[in-house]
């Protein structure tokens, strides 16, 4: 599972069948504390998500078993809102 800061959408006009009505998100992964790292990545949105928002991603075949997301060509989805991260160090 990542942990994402949603930075913008993706629109798509000509895409798989199975993805017609999935929203496209672009993510950038953040640490812990809220700091960008990594590279960008596009997501399907399971959970109307929006810019701005800290969200939960998952990757690979857990993507695929998202809700709504059985047997579609997805490697990304977005699973999750988070209201708040507490980190104790």
């Amino acid at each position: 599972m990542l942990v994402a800061r949603i930075v913008g959408t993706v629109v798509a006009t000509r895409k798989d069948p199975r993805l017609v009505s999935s929203k496209l998100l672009l993510a950038r992964p953040v640490d812990p504390r809220g700091k960008a790292e990594g590279n960008y990545l596009v997501a399907v949105d399971t959970v109307d998500a929006g810019v701005g928002e800290t969200v939960l991603i998952v990757s690979g075949s857990s993507a695929r078993m998202a809700s709504g997301m059985k047997d579609c060509p997805v490697d990304a989805a977005v699973v999750g809102i988070i209201d708040h991260v507490d980190v104790a160090e």
